[in-house]
């Protein structure tokens, strides 16, 4: 489960965030491309768009499910 309180710090506001156990697979980018994107010079995805339509969230809450070391947190209305 991701951790909140160890946020990469390019995530941009919102429920979806990306943490710190990101080992930059490229899953979440594949599966939401209009929402993470990389940084290649350290090593992690992270959110650079929050989802702006029913599509794109679904597409997040796809990638959080499929991150295979639970980097992707969703803090909901939380954010």
């Amino acid at each position: 489960m991701a951790d909140r309180t160890d946020k990469v710090e390019d995530n941009v506001a919102g429920a979806f965030y990306v943490d710190a156990n990101c080992i930059d697979c490229d899953v979440c980018r594949e599966t939401a491309p209009e929402n993470f994107m990389a940084n290649e010079d350290e090593g992690y995805s992270y959110v650079f768009k929050q989802p702006e339509n029913a599509e794109e969230e679904a597409q997040c809450r796809e990638a959080m499910e499929s991150c295979p070391v639970d980097a992707i947190g969703d803090d909901g209305a939380e954010a």
